[in-house]
């Protein structure tokens, strides 16, 4: 019989004929028959099974197979005994190159027939045996497969005991060596399955034996750490993690993390490695293994290999949330890698230039999954924002594509930062500042944040940038008996000449910091600029109370003591006068007192003390998009300086204006009419509606410096609790007080009080009203009737000295940014830029020196943004428009710069020499000898740091794919990050375009 039906089989009878033939000789099969019958029917269908080139002649062998096993089983028996099946393990079947791939398919297939036999126990033995040797041969993932299968299929052939642990760990090394060799969506679809047999057979093992799972864990640790193999693991690893218990996870984390045997580079690629399993697409609880152990390295303050790992991964998981069947998992990892890493912006700041794309390819997707992931993106994004501020030249693009989308409020940022912060001691991470390869391209440095410090950053930032003073500073001589100032010199010096990107401002925090702050806590900026201003001021007045003490014992020379009996630096730099003045309104007797100040505190009008209302103020000419409403009767414009807030009281002198002016440009985007300086000063009081009178209004609601000056500057009334003990009328007396300015500072420093005392909170609160800011302004300062006559002659001006008020110009030079709502939070930064006089050359030959044009001084200076260590070009745009964009970030310290003129010469005692110098001052030789013995170490430190820095990054891996020729994305070849809306395909039916 078994010749017939090889003979039909090798017959070239169609099929459907063959089959009829077939059926016949099947049938006869279920006959009884001679044993030696048997065994050439049984060798006959092993041949086919085996070695059968077509699936039609394996099927016929199989049929031939079952009907003898079911009906012959003692015969079958026989025939499948111990002996043949260990050649065919280990021998194969079929001439030799061409052995039958078969050979497991055809076991599984008459184990069924032999499970109650007396040999079965023999034939569970051996295979026991041999399917630990074959998956120590590294078998292929299809051959994996069917192990994987004929051992769900019958258990009892799993090995047991030690050998159990073993091949548990074997196996877990082929899934490491697994590759898919198609990229076709069929071949990878039969790769998924083949793996999720495989890593399903160790979920079955692990749950009736948990003593192998942790042996197989460390197996697996041992591979994805391993710095030795050429070629990475697949991530087909990713499908052994999914099924490991999840309440073993602590347990594991914690064993691994505190081994000493494990070294950092091997612990960096094993985290490397398993953050790569993201892109592996049917894994479950992959994100929480990879999140559980970041954990566990921030718990033992593992911080070098998280930050690594972070950087030069997060674009990879980023990139990942393109693809919806991984999305989920890629979000989790990407929420606690962004969430965690919080000493520093780099990480959030590699994302910048593609989270615009990616959104615009969720927004196009429009799935449920696309709509949720882009809230959870949006909340994220913003928790950034929060934690980063200062950077808004980087983020108006990202702040564009987000707009739409909700914006958590501050107590869900605080608490998503505050559960994910990879240590809540902030001075753990000191060390772990933002690397700088080099300098910024802008020549300028930064300064290192050293936990909330950046309050003084923006102040030494602002202070560095005004030219003056810095160049006064700078050419302080040795032994000057002022410590914190000669610190300060040494501060500037090394900003001006280290070549390191940022510099460490320790030495003068700890030397400048006012006793009442709280070490690590946000301060206020303004709070600290005046307690530094005033100590520098006091330390130089104790230097020369000094000099007079050796001025009497005669030891001091000509030169020395001129020095010492000028102004201090401050007063010089900083210093102003202002008269305040007190009328009684009963007597009209006035009394004054001048005082000196450094810098103006501006309080918000109230409500009701808008632009535009019922309520005079004082006036101001506009340019730009700040306007006001003349005064109602202009009468009161002559004579006086004193202006109203009721009608005039009888035999009181009428009231001329008192005029603060912007200049130049206030908005970019709006064009300005700058007054000549001509239409101030007596002149503007002679025709005032000329000066303004036809000007349109602006924006009810808008606010700007002029405003804030302008209500400062404006009278008071002092009444009911508030009355005024006038000695004249030797009672309390209702009063008018005002401030006037007697003495324009060179460096004008003005502070918004933005933050007020909440009594319902009991916290201090911040005023967030957009202020728009004139880059250039006019002061009035009030002069006396011989500097007014002094120099109306000079000037050969017409107007007569009864006009009391002259116009100073001013330039804006800085300006600090506080991003935040409190003053105990938040983050500070400034725009700066130097302003100097422009031309050096052609003077007058008078020595009167001669202003830049408007010009120069908007448009040719260059804007820097400084953020701590961060430093970049910005304009004056950006400045006008930042908190249109980023509402919480609002100016807060603004810095002027008086512009030499007409104006200022009767105000202005001349600047040092030193200050007035074109061209670095040349520092003593201790300061120059530090600087370049610190460029050196850094440049050592720069050649030590990129040896190391190669040799652990040697050990980063590279992401591999689980198909061959797997280093690359296809969509990393046209957009960096593989973020572009249409990389590889993109949608959720892809599989050609999925990354893994």
């Amino acid at each position: 019989m078994d010749k017939i039906l090889e003979a039909v089989v090798m017959s070239s009878y169609p099929n459907n004929v063959k089959q009829g033939l077939v059926r016949r000789v099947i049938e006869a099969a279920k006959q009884p028959m001679d044993s030696e019958q048997c065994w050439s029917m049984l060798e006959l269908s092993t041949k086919l099974y085996l070695t059968g080139d077509t699936k039609y002649k394996r099927e016929i062998g199989k049929e031939v197979l079952e009907v003898y096993g079911h009906y012959h089983p003692e015969e079958f028996e026989e025939f499948f005994n111990v002996r043949f099946l260990l050649s065919l393990l280990q021998e194969g079947y079929g001439p030799l190159g061409k052995r039958s791939h078969y050979v497991l398919d055809y076991i599984q297939l008459g184990l069924q027939f032999v499970l109650e036999s007396p040999s079965a126990n023999s034939i569970f033995s051996l295979l026991r045996i041999e399917v630990l040797r074959k998956v120590c041969e590294r078998p292929s993932p299809k051959q994996c497969a069917k192990i994987s299968k004929l051992l769900t299929q019958h258990p009892q052939c799993i090995p047991v005991g030690k050998h159990q642990v073993l091949f548990c760990q074997q196996l877990i090394r082929c899934i490491g060596q697994f590759q898919c060799v198609s990229e076709g969506e069929e071949d990878i679809m039969e790769f998924l399955e083949q793996v999720n047999k495989v890593s399903g057979l160790l979920q079955r093992i692990w749950r009736t034996q948990t003593s192998a799972i942790l042996p197989s864990l460390k197996e697996l640790f041992t591979i994805i750490s391993s710095t030795e193999e050429q070629e990475a693991p697949s991530n087909a690893l990713a499908s052994v993690v999914q099924f490991v218990p999840l309440e073993l996870m602590d347990g594991v984390i914690r064993n691994l993390t505190n081994d000493d045997s494990i070294t950092d580079v091997q612990m960096m690629t094993a985290i490397g490695r398993m953050i790569d399993w993201v892109s592996w697409p049917l894994g479950k609880n992959i994100d929480k293994w990879i999140i559980a152990l970041l954990k566990g390295l921030a718990a033992v303050k593992k911080f070098s290999i998280l930050i690594e790992v972070t950087l030069s991964k997060i674009e990879k998981v980023f990139s990942k949330l393109l693809y919806p069947i991984v999305r989920e998992g890629a979000l989790s990892v990407l929420q606690y890698m962004l969430l965690s890493f919080q000493h520093s912006h780099e990480a959030f700041h590699l994302l910048l230039p593609h989270i615009p794309r990616l959104v615009a390819s969720l927004k196009k997707e429009d799935s449920n999954s696309a709509a949720s992931s882009l809230e959870q993106l949006a909340e994220l994004i913003h928790c950034m924002f929060f934690r980063f501020s200062g950077f808004p030249d980087l983020y108006e693009p990202v702040l564009e594509a987000v707009k739409a989308l909700p914006i958590p409020n501050e107590d869900r940022i605080k608490h998503l930062l505050g559960q994910n912060a990879w240590t809540s001691q902030k001075n753990e991470l000191a060390c772990f500042y933002p690397r700088l390869a080099s300098k910024s391209e802008t020549g300028k440095i930064g300064l290192i944040n050293l936990g909330n410090t950046c309050y003084m950053n923006s102040i030494i930032q602002s202070l560095f940038m005004a030219s003056d003073f810095r160049h006064s500073v700078l050419n302080l001589t040795e032994g000057n008996s002022q410590p914190l100032m000669t610190k300060l010199q040494w501060l500037f010096a090394f900003l001006e000449h280290s070549q390191r990107p940022a510099i460490s401002p320790e030495s003068f925090l700890s030397a400048s910091w006012p006793p009442w702050f709280t070490p690590g806590a946000q301060q206020d900026c303004s709070e600290y600029l005046k307690y530094l201003l005033d100590r520098l001021h006091e330390e130089e007045k104790t230097g020369k109370r000094i000099y007079q003490k050796l001025k009497e014992s005669s030891l001091m020379s000509q030169a020395v003591e001129h020095h010492y009996l000028n102004k201090t630096l401050i007063e010089k730099m900083f210093g102003g006068k202002m008269m305040t003045k007190i009328r009684c309104l009963k007597c009209l007797n006035v009394s004054s007192r001048e005082e000196t100040f450094t810098d103006l505190s501006l309080a918000f009008p109230p409500p009701d003390r808008h632009l535009g209302g019922s309520t005079s103020v004082l006036p101001v000419e506009e340019i730009g998009p700040q306007f006001i409403e003349p005064p109602e009767n202009p009468s009161q414009l002559t004579g006086s300086p004193w202006i109203r807030r009721k009608p005039p009281v009888a035999e009181e002198p009428a009231a001329p204006p008192v005029l603060v002016e912007p200049l130049g440009f206030q908005e970019p985007r709006e064009q300005a009419n700058p007054l000549s300086s001509d239409a101030v000063g007596v002149d503007a009081a002679k025709d005032p509606l000329s000066a303004f009178g036809e000007q349109a209004r602006g924006p009810k609601d808008s606010r700007s410096v002029l405003d804030l000056i302008n209500y400062f500057l404006s009278p008071e009334r002092l009444t009911a609790e508030n009355k005024y003990h006038c000695e004249k009328c030797a009672s309390l007396q209702d009063a008018e007080k005002v401030a006037e300015l007697t003495e324009g500072p060179h460096y004008l420093i003005l502070t918004l009080l933005r933050f007020s005392f909440d009594p319902r909170t009991m916290k201090r609160k911040k005023i967030l009203d957009n202020v728009s800011i004139p880059v250039m302004l006019k002061l009035p300062v009030l002069v006396s009737p011989e500097e007014t006559e002094d120099v109306c002659r000079r000037e050969k001006d017409r107007a007569g000295p009864e006009s009391g008020f002259m116009s100073v110009v001013y330039d804006l030079c800085s300006v600090v940014v506080h991003s935040g709502i409190s003053s105990e939070s938040g983050h500070y930064y400034c725009y700066s830029r130097e302003c100097t006089d422009t031309v050096p050359h052609g003077q007058p030959r008078d020595g009167t020196p001669k202003p830049a044009s408007d010009k120069q001084l908007d448009f040719e200076i260059q804007w820097y943004l400084f953020n701590d260590t961060r430093v970049s070009f910005s304009s004056f745009e950006s400045v006008s428009n930042v908190t249109s964009f980023f509402p919480k970030d609002t100016a807060y310290v603004l810095f002027y710069r008086q512009r030499p003129g007409r104006q200022s010469c009767p105000l202005h005692e001349a600047l040092p020499e030193a200050g007035r110098l074109h061209g670095e001052p040349s520092l003593h030789k201790d300061l120059m000898e530090a600087i370049s013995k610190d460029n050196i170490l850094y440049l050592q430190e720069q050649e030590k740091e990129a040896r190391n820095r190669a040799a652990y990054i040697s050990a980063l891996p590279k992401s591999p794919l689980w198909w061959r020729d797997s280093d690359r994305d296809k969509d990393d070849d046209n957009s960096s990050g593989g973020c572009s809306p249409a990389a590889g395909g993109g949608g959720s039916g892809s599989f050609h375009g999925l990354v893994f």
